[in-house]
């Protein structure tokens, strides 16, 4: 069971409120039974936000994970599911990924000055730690770089 205030909760109810209609639309309806977009959306956001990028990772955390079981409704879509559908909607993604973080901003659930999407750490000064400032680039996070920054981060999480 997760916990009431897990993140992988607040990530599947703010997807629900997302419009997905991109998404949705772009579904052909032949083949096999796909997979809900909002769930397919919903494992890579909670992948990012615990530095689990890759989708044979993501695939693995759906049987092993209770909160990406959570997420996935107990469904365990493959790795080449995951990564075809992060670089079918590239771009509608991008735009979902800005809005579910400026939201989790609105309810001051994070704090994106802070908050680094592609893994890197700032250079600090060789100031002892206590004395070291912030460094000006994670003091204000416009949308404009937190645009580029899950840019970057969904470059590193392509499949090879």
């Amino acid at each position: 069971m997760v916990a009431e205030g897990h993140l992988a909760r607040f990530i599947v109810e703010v997807i629900d409120q997302l419009d997905l209609s991109k998404l949705t639309r772009r579904y052909s309806g032949s083949g096999s039974a796909a997979y809900h977009p909002a769930m397919m959306l919903a494992l890579p956001v909670y992948g990012y936000a615990s530095a689990t990028f890759s989708s044979r990772k993501i695939e693995r955390a759906t049987y092993d994970s209770v909160a990406f079981r959570f997420i996935a409704a107990n469904l365990h879509p493959d790795h080449d599911t995951l990564a075809h559908f992060r670089r079918t909607f590239l771009v509608e993604l991008e735009d979902l990924f800005v809005q579910v973080l400026t939201l989790a901003q609105t309810m001051k659930l994070v704090k994106l000055g802070q908050l680094s999407l592609d893994g890197t750490k700032p250079a600090l000064s060789e100031a002892p730690k206590g004395s070291r400032p912030m460094p000006q680039s994670t003091r204000h996070c416009p949308t404009a770089t937190l645009k580029n920054r899950k840019r970057s981060c969904v470059k590193k999480c392509r499949p090879c």
